[in-house]
Protein backbone atom coordinates (compact mmCIF):
# COMPACT_ATOMS: atom_id res chain seq x y z
CA UNK A 1 0.00 0.00 0.00
CA UNK A 2 1.66 3.36 -0.66
CA UNK A 3 0.33 5.88 1.78
CA UNK A 4 1.29 9.70 1.80
CA UNK A 5 2.01 11.62 5.94
CA UNK A 6 1.81 14.68 4.19
CA UNK A 7 5.35 15.79 4.19
CA UNK A 8 7.02 12.61 5.86
CA UNK A 9 10.30 13.88 7.17
CA UNK A 10 13.12 13.18 9.84
CA UNK A 11 9.80 14.03 12.98
CA UNK A 12 11.88 12.68 15.88
CA UNK A 13 14.56 15.40 14.85
CA UNK A 14 11.86 18.19 16.40
CA UNK A 15 11.42 19.09 19.29
CA UNK A 16 7.94 20.81 19.13
CA UNK A 17 5.01 18.52 17.57
CA UNK A 18 3.36 20.14 14.38
CA UNK A 19 0.21 18.21 13.79
CA UNK A 20 -3.22 19.10 14.56
CA UNK A 21 -4.21 16.21 17.41
CA UNK A 22 -4.84 16.79 20.56
CA UNK A 23 -3.55 14.75 23.49
CA UNK A 24 -5.70 13.03 25.85
CA UNK A 25 -4.97 14.79 29.10
CA UNK A 26 -5.65 11.30 31.04
CA UNK A 27 -4.43 7.63 31.28
CA UNK A 28 -6.82 5.02 31.59
CA UNK A 29 -5.36 1.93 32.47
CA UNK A 30 -8.40 -0.40 31.70
CA UNK A 31 -7.96 0.56 28.04
CA UNK A 32 -4.82 1.64 27.31
CA UNK A 33 -2.64 -1.06 29.70
CA UNK A 34 -3.76 -4.04 27.75
CA UNK A 35 -4.05 -2.32 24.40
CA UNK A 36 -0.32 -1.04 24.76
CA UNK A 37 0.97 -4.31 26.19
CA UNK A 38 -0.13 -6.50 23.82
CA UNK A 39 0.93 -3.92 20.83
CA UNK A 40 4.25 -4.55 22.42
CA UNK A 41 4.58 -8.16 22.85
CA UNK A 42 3.77 -8.76 19.06
CA UNK A 43 6.39 -5.79 18.25
CA UNK A 44 8.64 -8.13 20.12
CA UNK A 45 7.68 -11.03 18.49
CA UNK A 46 7.51 -9.61 15.19
CA UNK A 47 11.74 -9.10 15.11
CA UNK A 48 11.89 -5.80 13.35
CA UNK A 49 11.32 -3.92 16.51
CA UNK A 50 14.29 -2.47 16.97
CA UNK A 51 14.04 -0.47 20.66
CA UNK A 52 15.48 2.08 21.87
CA UNK A 53 17.77 2.87 18.90
CA UNK A 54 17.94 7.08 17.89
CA UNK A 55 16.68 8.30 14.75
CA UNK A 56 20.27 8.62 13.45
CA UNK A 57 20.76 4.69 14.23
CA UNK A 58 18.17 3.99 12.54
CA UNK A 59 18.19 6.26 9.16
CA UNK A 60 22.25 4.32 8.92
CA UNK A 61 21.34 0.50 8.93
CA UNK A 62 18.66 1.36 6.70
CA UNK A 63 20.67 3.99 3.92
CA UNK A 64 21.87 0.98 1.97
CA UNK A 65 18.93 -0.69 2.07
CA UNK A 66 16.45 -0.86 -0.22
CA UNK A 67 12.72 1.06 -1.03
CA UNK A 68 10.10 -0.31 1.51
CA UNK A 69 12.69 -1.45 4.16
CA UNK A 70 11.43 -0.44 7.32
CA UNK A 71 11.29 -1.33 10.98
CA UNK A 72 9.92 -0.12 13.97
CA UNK A 73 11.58 1.68 17.30
CA UNK A 74 11.07 3.67 20.34
CA UNK A 75 10.11 6.94 19.92
CA UNK A 76 13.12 9.48 20.92
CA UNK A 77 10.21 12.24 21.33
CA UNK A 78 8.75 11.92 25.08
CA UNK A 79 5.33 12.39 23.99
CA UNK A 80 5.73 9.90 21.54
CA UNK A 81 5.77 6.13 22.62
CA UNK A 82 6.66 4.75 18.56
CA UNK A 83 7.89 5.79 15.32
CA UNK A 84 8.17 4.10 12.19
CA UNK A 85 11.40 4.39 10.28
CA UNK A 86 11.45 3.41 6.78
CA UNK A 87 13.93 3.69 3.04
CA UNK A 88 11.96 6.23 0.86
CA UNK A 89 12.78 6.85 -2.46
CA UNK A 90 14.12 10.14 -0.76
CA UNK A 91 16.13 8.35 2.05
CA UNK A 92 15.70 7.16 5.12
CA UNK A 93 13.37 8.94 6.77
CA UNK A 94 11.33 8.45 10.11
CA UNK A 95 7.35 8.99 10.59
CA UNK A 96 5.71 9.32 14.54
CA UNK A 97 3.01 6.78 15.58
CA UNK A 98 0.33 8.81 17.22
CA UNK A 99 -1.94 6.51 20.01
CA UNK A 100 -4.86 7.79 22.02
CA UNK A 101 -7.47 5.96 23.61
CA UNK A 102 -6.93 2.52 21.88
CA UNK A 103 -5.89 3.47 18.64
CA UNK A 104 -2.90 3.92 16.60
CA UNK A 105 -2.27 6.16 13.29
CA UNK A 106 1.06 7.54 11.36
CA UNK A 107 1.71 11.25 12.47
CA UNK A 108 0.83 13.44 9.54
CA UNK A 109 1.70 17.26 9.17
CA UNK A 110 -0.69 17.98 6.17
CA UNK A 111 -2.76 20.37 6.33
CA UNK A 112 -4.98 18.39 3.62
CA UNK A 113 -4.88 14.92 5.56
CA UNK A 114 -5.24 16.13 9.32
CA UNK A 115 -5.62 12.44 10.24
CA UNK A 116 -4.46 9.17 8.91
CA UNK A 117 -6.60 6.00 9.18
CA UNK A 118 -6.46 4.53 12.81
CA UNK A 119 -5.87 0.91 13.81
CA UNK A 120 -5.87 -1.35 17.13
CA UNK A 121 -2.58 -1.90 16.81
CA UNK A 122 0.67 -1.56 15.49
CA UNK A 123 1.27 -4.63 13.56
CA UNK A 124 -2.64 -4.20 12.03
CA UNK A 125 -1.33 -0.46 11.04
CA UNK A 126 2.18 -1.91 9.32
CA UNK A 127 -0.05 -4.65 7.51
CA UNK A 128 -2.34 -2.21 6.17
CA UNK A 129 0.34 0.20 4.77
CA UNK A 130 2.42 -2.94 3.38
CA UNK A 131 2.78 -4.10 -0.18
CA UNK A 132 4.26 -7.40 -1.50
CA UNK A 133 7.66 -6.87 -2.59
CA UNK A 134 7.69 -5.43 -5.53
CA UNK A 135 4.59 -4.38 -6.64
CA UNK A 136 2.30 -1.03 -6.47
CA UNK A 137 -0.79 -0.44 -5.41
CA UNK A 138 -2.78 2.31 -5.98
CA UNK A 139 -3.23 4.71 -2.53
CA UNK A 140 -6.51 4.83 -0.44
CA UNK A 141 -7.84 8.07 -0.98
CA UNK A 142 -7.53 9.73 2.39
CA UNK A 143 -3.84 8.88 0.92
CA UNK A 144 -3.65 10.47 -2.47
CA UNK A 145 -0.96 13.06 -3.10
CA UNK A 146 -1.69 16.49 -1.55
CA UNK A 147 -0.45 20.04 -2.26
CA UNK A 148 2.42 19.71 0.76
CA UNK A 149 4.25 17.75 -1.35
CA UNK A 150 4.51 14.37 1.25
CA UNK A 151 6.80 11.72 0.51
CA UNK A 152 4.80 8.52 -0.67
CA UNK A 153 5.24 5.77 1.77
CA UNK A 154 5.74 2.57 0.74
CA UNK A 155 6.59 -0.72 3.12
CA UNK A 156 7.51 -3.69 1.64
CA UNK A 157 10.28 -5.45 3.30
CA UNK A 158 10.44 -5.61 7.93
CA UNK A 159 14.32 -4.82 8.36
CA UNK A 160 14.63 -8.06 11.00
CA UNK A 161 17.40 -6.61 14.27
CA UNK A 162 20.82 -8.39 14.32
CA UNK A 163 20.88 -11.60 16.26
CA UNK A 164 16.70 -11.75 16.15
CA UNK A 165 16.06 -14.91 14.17
CA UNK A 166 12.52 -15.79 14.00
CA UNK A 167 11.67 -19.13 14.75
CA UNK A 168 10.31 -22.30 12.15
CA UNK A 169 7.46 -22.20 14.29
CA UNK A 170 7.16 -18.52 13.71
CA UNK A 171 8.02 -18.76 10.27
CA UNK A 172 5.19 -20.86 9.71
CA UNK A 173 2.33 -18.67 11.17
CA UNK A 174 3.24 -15.83 9.44
CA UNK A 175 2.65 -18.13 6.28
CA UNK A 176 -0.87 -19.35 7.15
CA UNK A 177 -1.96 -16.38 8.16
CA UNK A 178 -0.70 -15.10 5.09
CA UNK A 179 -2.98 -17.82 3.05
CA UNK A 180 -6.01 -18.21 4.90
CA UNK A 181 -8.81 -15.65 6.71
CA UNK A 182 -10.06 -17.77 9.01
CA UNK A 183 -6.92 -19.22 10.41
CA UNK A 184 -8.81 -19.93 13.96
CA UNK A 185 -11.17 -22.25 11.97
CA UNK A 186 -8.58 -24.61 10.47
CA UNK A 187 -8.89 -28.04 11.48
CA UNK A 188 -5.83 -27.70 14.17
CA UNK A 189 -5.51 -29.14 17.44
CA UNK A 190 -6.78 -25.88 20.01
CA UNK A 191 -2.46 -25.34 21.32
CA UNK A 192 -1.72 -24.66 17.55
CA UNK A 193 -4.37 -22.59 17.11
CA UNK A 194 -4.43 -20.51 20.08
CA UNK A 195 -0.59 -20.02 19.04
CA UNK A 196 -2.14 -18.83 15.65
CA UNK A 197 -3.91 -16.25 17.28
CA UNK A 198 -0.93 -15.29 20.02
CA UNK A 199 0.16 -13.59 16.73
CA UNK A 200 -2.40 -13.22 13.94
CA UNK A 201 -0.43 -11.19 11.57
CA UNK A 202 1.30 -12.15 7.97
CA UNK A 203 4.38 -10.03 8.86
Amino acid sequence: MVARTGAVSHHEQQVGSCCSHHFVSYWDPAKDLPCVTTTLHHLQTSGWYWGSISAGEAREVLLTKSEGTFLVRDSSHPRYMLTLSVKTRCGPTSVRIQYSEGTFWLDSISSSVPKLQSFPSVLSLIQHYRSPSGTEQDPHPEDKPDPDGGVPLRLTNPLHKPGVCPSLQHLARLVIHRHSNCSQKLPLPKPLLHYLQEYPFYI
